[in-house]
């Protein structure tokens, strides 16, 4: 599955940014579906996963409830929506498919976008 992340940019803090990640070649219904970032000279880190049929999503700790993923398979799209953005989150969001369900991992995830850019300034 091909896979193409939007939706990045500059945001004042506390502001929101809508993240779209569009699948070609393969239905992303068959897929686990994450969104990672990896911020300058740090290593790219898990933000949130979502499974098949949206009925399960995990977070990491830092975007607890500012945070939502989601998906629509018709569309064969997984959004990640960010809001009450802070400076501390301005990074490059991949977004990437995986097979396994607990996925977390980079290792676990076998297709990756090519990243979009998260700017929050302060």
């Amino acid at each position: 599955v091909q896979l193409q992340a939007s939706g990045g940019g500059l945001v004042q803090a506390g502001g929101s940014l809508r993240l779209s990640c569009v699948a070609s070649g393969r239905t992303v219904s068959g897929y686990i579906m994450g969104w990672f970032r990896q911020a300058p000279g740090k290593e790219r880190e898990f933000v949130a996963r979502i499974n098949r049929y949206s009925s399960t999503t995990f977070y990491t700790d830092s975007v607890k409830g500012r945070f939502t993923i989601s998906r629509d398979n018709t569309k064969n799209t997984v959004y990640l929506q960010m809001n009450s953005l802070k400076p501390e989150d301005t990074a490059v969001y991949y977004c990437a498919a995986s097979g396994k369900y607990d996925a977390q991992s980079l290792g676990d995830f076998i297709s990756w976008g090519q990243g979009t850019q998260v700017t929050v300034s302060s």
